[in-house]
């Protein structure tokens, strides 16, 4: 019989010849911050689009901005204004994020892949 190892998931042996695993810990941490990240614009998201459009749209309608109520404004309008700049900083900081761990996906002059 051959000297092999199989993982305990059954699979192919470890790599290394049954080393230690390899350390994950940027992959975690890199995990940890892309989930913050979406935590915190969340709920931006939410208190712009909940919070001025629903709960406090009384308080707003009482300002008037080219003749339409604030609160109607956002709800109708600045949810989704809010919605498209929180993409926009979503994707400029995942890109600051991949090129700080070194998984970004640009070639070597710095051009995307």
């Amino acid at each position: 019989m051959a000297d092999t190892q199989e993982s305990p998931a059954g699979g192919a042996p470890p790599p290394g010849g049954g080393a230690a695993p390899p350390d994950n810990g940027w992959r975690k941490e890199y995990w940890k911050e892309n989930l913050r990240l979406m935590v915190v614009l969340l709920v931006v998201w939410f208190v712009v689009s909940f919070g001025a459009g629903i709960l406090f749209v009384e308080q707003l309608n009482e300002v008037v901005i080219a003749g339409f109520p604030l609160g109607f404004w956002f709800a109708q309008q600045g949810s989704i204004y809010t919605f498209i700049l929180l993409i926009l900083i979503y994707a400029l900081r995942m890109d600051k994020l991949d090129d700080e761990y070194g998984v970004s996906e640009r070639n070597d002059d710095g051009s995307r892949a």
